[in-house]
């Protein structure tokens, strides 16, 4: 267990140190890097939520299709 927990003790640590020089060899300053991390979260946010409506709306067509006895059940 205590090797385990070594272990993980340096993936947290690589994570730790590899964020930090990343941030500092960014081409772009702080404000424009935040800026530009938002935006595409945002975006992300918004295309993970057009997949959802897209598949719930797929779903309820199916639901309804069953419903109706188009689709048989096996």
């Amino acid at each position: 267990m205590q090797r385990f927990f070594s272990f993980l003790a340096g993936v947290f640590s690589g994570l730790i140190v590899g964020a930090v020089v990343a941030l500092l060899l960014a081409p772009m300053s702080g404000d424009d890097l935040r800026k530009q991390m938002q935006e595409r979260s945002d975006e992300l946010v918004s295309d993970v939520k057009s997949a959802i409506e897209e598949e719930r709306k797929k779903l309820q067509d199916e639901l309804e299709s069953l419903k109706r006895g188009e689709i048989p059940v096996t």
